[in-house]
């Protein structure tokens, strides 16, 4: 899944987007054209469950790739 982070210049996206991704994505001043792409993996206990039930051969959780548009 792709989410962007898009809204006005200094509204606080690159913001946003750190705190999702645990990033380090420069904020404030001028942020000209840097797009900045984190993904992150979903932790979900239904996995883990069906997991130990069916014993695949490998456990691939979801991951959700945000992207902060400038």
């Amino acid at each position: 899944m792709q989410i962007a982070i898009v809204g006005l210049a200094g509204s606080g996206k690159t913001t946003v987007f750190n705190t999702l991704t645990r990033g380090h994505a420069e904020t404030g001043g001028f942020g000209g054209l840097t797009v900045n792409t984190g993904v992150v993996k979903v932790p979900d206990d239904r996995l883990t469950r069906l997991t130990t039930l069916f014993t695949p051969r490998r456990e691939v959780p979801a991951d959700v790739t945000y992207v902060d548009l400038p």
